[in-house]
């Protein structure tokens, strides 16, 4: 459990600052709606709901990049998951900001400029040297109490994250709270049965990477994606290569080689790797070839072929545990969703403690018609995600636990 103080310590009628994740898709110079609005929402909702002055503050892309952004358009988005007017200033720290965060009444919420355009955000350094920037100093003494719920942010040493907890009584928000509880459940909880893992995506070295810090924790590994391709490779099959103008695996084979070939030399009985691939047939339809049939890459495969679903369905309906990290085919083509979608189905089937980690993969869950109900939690983390897994610290939560008891 963690050892930090949530909102259930907030002392009543608090001025109190707030920091989101509501990074989100731009397109065509709009954020996109999903599912950390709605996940933000029943915290600042609660806040709203029990009269405190409630003043969110999050980040939208970096700067140079095209998703670099102004919140204006993430206040109304958070507006309706909260059911109640969000105001927006376009300020941060300055006159405006601190003007518009004095006027608040109790009930009313506020959300500030994008913190990346503060020159003292960005920059990873110590919270003790993040809480003396002006950006902390000038903003904190005109609240109570800070709340940290930006649990998919927590692996950064920004000042929106780490200076404000040494400036100000600390708290985390219900997102950090049930997603820290979710995600290092791998580490803290006992398990009966078997516990699973299904490991997929395109960034394979993250994975490869828990594979490798979770092998005592975990009974058997499911494979797909960039890294079961590697996996094939290096069990001697001519696939987890680039071809054409693919430039996926040669890279991340050279970065991950030994690290592989120990893994599966190590726990070779643990990991299930694909029995057959399914690729784009010269009609455009979805094809499949047993990988023991293949001489020569010559296409991408972009999911598991069918006999392997049905290979891994009986070991997740018997596993007392499920976690997946990374999606085991390109879900967004229907043709080759079958892999990631049948295996969300069977644990959505099973009677067990389940966690879809990271966005993209979780994304599948709406996509297809799934009830995210039946997953004991669907993270909305990526970065920290990998991080709880292999065990690293999380800087963003180091100082929550710190200042726990505190208040």
């Amino acid at each position: 459990m963690p050892t930090f103080d949530t909102i259930d310590d907030l002392p009543t009628d608090s001025r109190v600052l707030v920091r989101l994740d509501l990074n989100s898709p731009i397109e065509d110079g709009v954020p996109q709606d999903n599912r950390r609005f709605e996940r933000h929402a029943e915290t600042v909702s609660e806040l709203a709901d029990a009269g405190h002055r409630v003043v969110c503050m999050a980040h939208q892309g970096r700067p140079g990049r095209d998703d670099f952004t102004s919140l204006s358009g993430h206040a109304a988005i958070l507006a309706e998951h909260v059911g109640r007017d969000v105001a927006f200033v376009e300020d941060t720290f300055g006159e405006a900001a601190l003007s518009a965060v004095d006027a608040l009444g109790a009930g009313e919420v506020l959300l500030l400029e994008n913190t990346r355009m503060c020159d003292d955000e960005l920059p990873e350094a110590s919270p003790e040297e993040k809480a003396d920037t002006e950006f902390v100093r000038t903003l904190a003494p005109h609240f109570d109490a800070y709340v940290n719920d930006a649990y998919s942010a927590a692996h950064r040493k920004h000042a929106s994250l780490v200076g404000f907890p040494l400036a100000l009584p600390a708290y985390a928000g219900r997102v950090m709270e049930t997603e820290y509880e979710a995600n290092t459940a791998i580490a803290t909880r006992e398990f009966d049965g078997p516990v699973t893992m299904v490991v997929g995506g395109t960034k394979a070295t993250d994975v490869i990477g828990v594979m490798d810090a979770l092998d005592d924790r975990v009974d058997r590994f499911l494979l797909g994606g960039v890294a079961g391709e590697l996996f094939l490779r290096a069990a001697g099959h001519p696939v987890g290569r680039d071809v054409g103008e693919m430039d996926l695996f040669d890279e991340q084979w050279a970065a991950n080689r030994e690290l592989i070939e120990s893994v599966l030399d190590e726990r070779g009985d643990a990991i299930h790797l694909a029995t057959d691939l399914a690729y784009e047939g010269a009609d455009g339809e979805r094809a499949e070839v047993a990988v023991g049939d293949i001489d020569e890459k010559t296409a991408g495969y972009l999911d598991v072929g069918s006999e392997t679903v049905e290979t891994y369905e009986p070991l997740i309906h018997e596993s007392d545990a499920v976690f997946v990290k990374g999606a085991l085919g390109v879900f967004e083509d229907e043709r080759f969703a079958d892999g990631t979608v049948g295996v969300l189905e069977a644990i959505a089937e099973t009677d067990c403690f389940s966690v879809v980690g990271g966005g993209d993969t979780s994304r599948a869950i709406g996509m297809y018609g799934l009830d995210e109900d039946d997953f004991s939690h669907v993270s909305i983390a990526g970065g920290a995600y990998i991080r709880a897994l292999t065990g690293e610290p999380l800087p963003a939560v180091e100082v929550l636990e710190a200042a726990a008891g505190q208040q």
